[in-house]
């Protein structure tokens, strides 16, 4: 029989070092804890009034012992700031050739999208051993993507794309929770992240409810509200061609530039007029309201995909 687990398991690479820090931090405030309460015991005790008339001596200041107390304590803050930041700087970054899913956070539940088409309501299937990017937004409220078993936990937000990485390290199913209060049924926003072997998982991939890939999605999107109108792949249109463009630095009017990343590329179809590209006027209409954040992500992929194309003929200051 199993007795009640004092922590989470450990199910990624990153889950070691953290609880490492944690414990670091837990012992240092135990022990400081314990030691500040037993000198108050013992001045209790050693210096109590025996007494009425009783009336202590003067006390001097000790310089020795004032650099000790404040010396310790900053070079214990030190140590706790160096590791932290340098753990944090080492897991905010995913790692080249992460697998890419797409998350979206609504009220209450987990939207999960791969790039092949999958889709999935409150679960997320993963390899093992693979480095997994997500690319996270919320339709209404802030949400919290929280998976306690991979020390992982980041702000959804509405409006906006955040990323989270993680690798897991064992096979199994694993708690997801929404950890910021975001309504009535906040409480039961729950999910599972499901990790399967390599194999097993591309079996999983090819099998079950498949729709079209997201780049197809998008493709369609592109072509069907009339975007392919104005951004002619040859540039001759009136707006941006988008060969070439994704992952480039776009010359704007207002001789600023700007990397064409996916927080832009929403930016621009949501509102096309915030940031005007250089040589081009603002005539692009929003497509705020008329498409849902799904469908805003699948044009992102395959926006992506024209990126890897080279333009056929585009001015140097329009790309």
């Amino acid at each position: 029989m199993q007795g009640f687990p004092f922590q989470p398991e450990q199910a990624s690479t990153i889950a070691r070092s953290v609880d490492y820090l944690y414990f670091f931090i837990t012992a240092v405030t135990l022990f400081f804890t314990a030691l500040i309460f037993l000198i108050i015991f013992y001045f209790m005790l050693r210096y109590r009034r025996r007494s009425p008339d009783e009336r202590p001596k003067a006390i001097e200041g000790s310089l020795p012992l004032e650099i000790l107390w404040t010396a310790i304590p900053t070079l214990i803050v030190a140590v706790i700031f160096v590791w932290s930041s340098t753990l944090y700087f080492q897991n905010a970054e995913p790692p080249k050739g992460s697998m890419e899913i797409f998350v979206t956070g609504k009220q209450w539940m987990w939207k999960i999208e791969h790039p092949e088409g999958q889709r999935e309501i409150n679960e997320l299937h993963v390899p093992l051993g693979r480095p997994v990017k997500l690319t996270m937004t919320s339709e209404d409220v802030i949400h919290d993507f929280f998976v306690p078993a991979f020390r992982v936990k980041k702000d959804v937000l509405p409006g906006r794309y955040t990323t989270l990485w993680f690798q897991p390290t064992k096979v199994g199913t694993f708690h997801l929770f929404c950890a910021q209060y975001c309504g009535a049924f906040h409480a039961g926003m729950l999910g599972s992240v499901i990790v399967l072997e390599p194999d097993e998982y591309e079996r999983w991939l090819a099998g079950g409810v498949q729709g079209e890939s997201m780049e197809a999605a998008g493709e369609k999107l592109f072509q069907g509200n009339g975007c392919i109108t104005c951004h002619q792949g040859d540039g001759k249109g009136i707006a941006p061609s988008m060969l070439g463009v994704y992952g480039s630095t776009v010359h704007l009017t207002t001789g600023q530039t700007v990397t064409a990343d996916d927080a832009y590329v929403r930016e621009s179809i949501l509102s096309p007029n915030a940031k005007i590209v250089m040589g081009y006027k603002p005539i692009m209409p929003s497509f705020q309201g008329q498409l849902t954040e799904e469908q805003i992500t699948d044009l992102i992929a395959y926006i992506r995909l024209l990126g890897k194309a080279q333009p056929k003929s585009q001015e140097e200051g329009k790309q």
